[in-house]
């Protein structure tokens, strides 16, 4: 009886398990009207692990995964083996890094949420530690709403070391925190940045916050004293979203 299978998509999520876990893979089905350069490197990378690579009109792309932003390429993958490491993902990359890091977030809806969130603004990955952390249960992945497929999940045994790894990369890590004394929008960091976000009213752990680059706080101008750890993530990835767009385009012109 065959193994049980599962979809993945996107050019990183797919390369990184054809670079570091291609015995994982089945098949791959790719958009047929494209021949750019990125689907080029990919059959590259499929013909030499022997994956076969299925060509298909966007039409059946869009069958086998409604509504996934799935840039042209799905692969077969078996469900028996999830795991991918921080580097695998890193190693694939071609842009600048826009990693979430979330310290000990225990409610499987905020997890979904906040994955949805890092699929929505092209986050590379998702980093949480093992321990003190929900992981990616089914209720999880039911509230990510296809996002714990597109965002590779990568969860660590020591956080701080996983940070301090990010950092030698060039990776700057941005941690927010109610008291620091700059607020999202008036602080500055590198386009290759890793927001760090705490637990459901703990907020980050003394070492996570001692590990980070620079923290930040996002500005509250009404009568609560927090936000839902899901919500703080839209509004930092967002806004460091925007700036990566404006320095890419300041870049062109």
């Amino acid at each position: 009886m065959p193994s049980p299978a599962r979809l993945i998509f996107g050019f990183h999520s797919v390369l990184a398990k054809l670079r570091h876990d291609a015995g994982a893979l089945r098949e791959i089905h790719v958009d047929a009207t494209r021949h750019d350069a990125r689907l080029r490197d990919l059959r590259t990378h499929a013909e030499f692990a022997g994956i076969r690579l299925v060509a298909v009109p966007p039409a059946r792309l869009e069958a086998m995964a409604p509504g996934a932003r799935h840039q042209g390429v799905i692969a077969l993958v078996d469900a028996t083996q999830r795991h991918v490491s921080l580097d695998d993902v890193l190693d694939t990359l071609d842009e600048a890094a826009f990693l979430l890091v979330l310290d000990g977030v225990q409610d499987p809806h905020n997890l979904g949420a906040c994955l949805r969130v890092a699929d929505a603004v092209g986050a590379h990955a998702v980093i949480a530690p093992k321990d003190r952390a929900v992981g990616l249960t089914q209720t999880a992945v039911k509230v990510a709403s296809g996002a714990a497929e597109t965002v590779p999940y990568i969860t660590v045994t020591n956080l701080a070391r996983s940070l301090r790894e990010m950092k030698e990369r060039g990776i700057w890590v941005v941690g927010t925190d109610a008291q620091a004394p700059q607020d999202l929008y008036s602080a500055r960091w590198p386009t290759a940045c890793a927001w760090v976000l705490g637990a459901e009213g703990e907020g980050l752990r003394r070492l996570t916050r001692e590990t980070c680059d620079q923290l930040v706080n996002i500005p509250m101008l009404g009568s609560v004293a927090s936000l839902n750890v899901s919500v703080a993530t839209g509004i930092c990835l967002y806004e460091a979203r925007r700036r990566i767009r404006d320095a890419t385009a300041g870049r062109a012109g």
